[in-house]
């Protein structure tokens, strides 16, 4: 790895500048899940024992350059303090002499929270000048918020060549547990990739045929490989206009030596409901007034299978509408099998995406996962085969 982490730096008695996601949701005031708070507690504590003031750096929402009350970090410091068990200090800005007082303030053992760095219109366009002035509040920066290192913005990217760089604990364990499902993986490798649509997942399934062993196909972009094989999938959702790209994905993965899994079985019903009447039928007998909703357990089978058999799994996407019941079968069974995996030492399982993380949830598996990103874009990104800027800026 040729990024640096917090054991390479010298931290004691230097102010570090530390880029965290602590975008979290709130209602009336108060923080609703503090997930991502909770994330970055080991670093902040990493940086204090080796003798650091840490000075955290981050955006709220979307102000778009402009000052937003209601999007001020002041609102997101109690439940920080809650979580650090520690003091916060709170700058009302993020550069310039408010922040240098704020951070002049804060005593040993405290820790100081910025304001939103989207409040300047600079933040966005990664401007030299703004992240100029942010690393002159500091000896150090430590980036530790892989979900926004996809964005080549001042906090992320810019400042990452203007002082000493290091990854934070956050960080790190993404970037390791990424290394070690795509990098240099032990294999076979198989990729589940799930969701509604192939148009928003071209370049992912792109770069994936190219890297894995085993390539499964679910949700509703299942539907549209199977109308490119010629199999009729009646009312189910599909991009029919795709056809031609996914019989061009599926000729790439054939050359690559990529085994492609579809269903082979699938779960239809009449409605889009809650509990609506529901049968198992082949993947190619799906009456013309019928949807496609989830999987077979033919399928599920076939799938529990190749995760036997696999080294390391890379998961993004649901297998059907996991949202509602029974709908949720096959996600939940293959997710449970490959989480009986990993704890048996087996398997290394890396999961990310919104969905994703929702959908192991659900299925009570994402606790045995080896790792679950919470990064979203960010991860999506990576699993595209893209250059990340905020962890590019980090290899100097």
């Amino acid at each position: 790895m040729a990024w640096k982490t917090l054991d390479d730096m010298d931290l004691n008695g230097k102010v570090v500048l530390t880029r965290v996601d602590i975008n979290v949701p709130m209602e009336n005031g108060v923080v609703t899940d503090a997930t991502r708070i909770e994330k970055i507690v080991p670093t902040v504590n990493d940086i204090l024992s080796k003798g650091g003031k840490p000075v955290l750096l981050a955006h709220f929402d979307r102000p778009k350059g402009k000052v937003v009350p209601e999007m001020s970090l002041s609102r997101v410091a109690p439940a920080l303090e809650t979580a650090l068990g520690r003091k916060v200090v709170f700058g009302a800005d993020c550069v310039g002499e408010v922040a240098r007082a704020a951070i002049a303030s804060a005593g040993v053992g405290e820790v100081v929270l910025l304001e939103n760095t989207r409040f300047h219109p600079g933040e966005e366009k990664n401007d030299a000048g703004l992240a100029q002035q942010m690393a002159d509040l500091g000896d150090v920066y430590v980036n530790d918020a892989f979900s926004a290192a996809h964005r080549a913005h001042a906090s992320t990217a810019g400042i990452a060549h203007l002082l000493p760089a290091a990854a934070g604990r956050l960080m790190e364990a993404e970037l390791k547990a990424l290394e070690a499902a795509l990098g240099t993986p032990l294999r076979p490798v198989v990729a589940v990739v799930g969701g509604a649509k192939v148009s928003t997942k071209l370049d992912l399934l792109g770069n994936l045929v190219g890297k894995v062993d085993h390539l499964v196909i679910g949700g509703g972009m299942a539907n549209t490989f199977l109308v490119a094989k010629g199999i009729e999938v009646g009312k189910s959702l599909a991009e029919r206009d795709m056809a031609d790209t996914a019989r061009e994905i599926l000729a790439k993965a054939e050359a690559a030596g990529c085994r492609i899994h579809l269903p082979i079985d699938v779960v239809v019903a009449r409605e889009f409901k809650a509990g609506a009447a529901n049968e198992t039928v082949a993947a190619d007998a799906c009456p013309a007034d019928a949807m496609i909703l989830d999987a077979g357990p033919a399928t599920v089978a076939e799938i529990a299978k190749v995760f036997g058999e696999a080294k390391t799994l890379i998961w993004n996407g649901p297998l059907g509408a996991f949202e509602i019941e029974p709908f949720d079968a096959a996600t939940n069974a293959a997710a449970r099998r490959a989480a009986e995996l990993t704890k048996a030492g087996g398997l290394v399982s890396v999961a990310g995406g919104g969905d994703t993380v929702a959908a192991l949830n659900k299925a009570n598996a994402a606790d045995s996962f080896s790792f679950i990103s919470t990064a979203g874009g960010a991860f999506l990104e990576w699993m595209e085969g893209k250059e990340l800027p905020g962890v590019a800026a980090l290899m100097g």
